[in-house]
């Protein structure tokens, strides 16, 4: 058993501190590569299809930003509320079911905001189909017919 030195108030022994700090940073590290790479994927397929809904690429831009941000104070709030250890995790074996386990959490929001924003576009795209109010299609999407005379020199 673990002495205490004279009279002190009873702590965790070195061990168990050392492996919950290692959950931490695991978990911390973990998490935010995640949250990184999804909010990455979101950035660069969001703004295809808000330049489609929107018609603008400008304001397309503007909201995926927006978007990207909302995800990561929403993932990394719930990442800093779930940080505290729900029981003491004195071997690898515990400390490993905590940090899968928190894992599995951090998945499940990421995978309910990403759905999320899926519904509130797929609305979005919805009402303004609905109102006749449909945008300009991007410019690449747009293929160009060739005028008359176009591309002949006259000789």
């Amino acid at each position: 058993m673990f002495k205490y030195p004279r009279g002190d108030t009873p702590r965790e022994p070195p061990n168990e501190v050392a492996m919950v700090i290692a959950l931490y940073v695991f978990y911390l590290a973990i998490c935010a590569g995640l949250t990184v790479v999804v909010g990455s994927a979101l950035a660069r397929s969001g703004r295809v299809v808000m330049t489609a809904m929107f018609g603008d690429e400008g304001l397309a831009d503007a909201v995926s930003k927006l978007a990207v941000l909302a995800l990561y104070l929403l993932n990394f709030g719930y990442v800093a509320l779930t940080l505290g250890a729900p029981d003491h995790s004195t071997t690898a074996a515990k400390a490993v079911a905590v940090l899968l386990v928190k894992l599995g959490e951090e998945l499940l929001v990421l995978g309910g905001l990403h759905l999320t924003s899926l519904i509130v576009l797929a609305r979005v795209r919805r009402r303004q189909r609905l109102a006749g109010s449909e945008p300009a299609p991007p410019p690449w999407l747009v293929q160009r017919t060739p005028r008359a005379g176009a591309g002949t020199r006259a000789s």
